[in-house]
């Protein structure tokens, strides 16, 4: 998986990037079940610089905040899936709850959330704007999620049996 990156290499080449002037993009999400709107966030979030940097949630972490029936796809199928995405440059995993200690290390020149993220509860905005860069918050365009595609798949499931 050749956009799969360790937190070492990652670091490498967010210092390469700055040494070239590219701007960089950084988001995170769990993205269990990847669908039209992560695809939509995604490529939005690309267009505000150079190169789209995503961390991932790593399964124990994606089990802590969604619960012990998540993840459905494991880490390394999440990661692969978004390592190829058009739009995405490089995913790291974090197993951390927040993204904070990744975005510290990194300190992108843009933070991206989506927009149902109040300004003032983006972890890592303070180190971000502290490091000169901006956040931003995406709107969504369609009302999907991970968690109403399982319950829509379990509806169905229950209503023929």
């Amino acid at each position: 998986m050749d956009g799969l990156k360790t937190l070492e290499e990652i670091k490498a080449i967010r210092r390469k990037l700055k040494e070239e002037n590219l701007k960089v993009v950084f988001t995170n999400g769990c993205f269990d079940l990847i669908h039209a709107g992560h695809v939509d966030y995604l490529s939005k979030a690309k267009a505000l610089g150079d190169v789209l940097i995503v961390g991932l949630n790593s399964d124990a972490s994606v089990s802590r905040i969604k619960g012990d029936k998540r993840p459905i796809l494991l880490e390394n199928e999440r990661a692969f899936i978004l390592s190829n995405l058009k739009p995405v440059n490089y995913v790291t995993i974090f197993d951390e709850d927040t993204p904070a200690r990744l975005i510290r290390e990194l300190i992108p020149d843009i933070l991206v959330k989506g927009a149902d993220w109040p300004m003032d509860k983006i972890i890592g905005r303070d180190i971000v704007e502290a490091g000169g860069g901006e956040v931003k918050t995406i709107e969504f365009v369609n009302n999907q999620s991970t968690s109403n595609i399982i319950k829509s798949i379990l509806d169905r499931y229950k209503s023929k049996n």
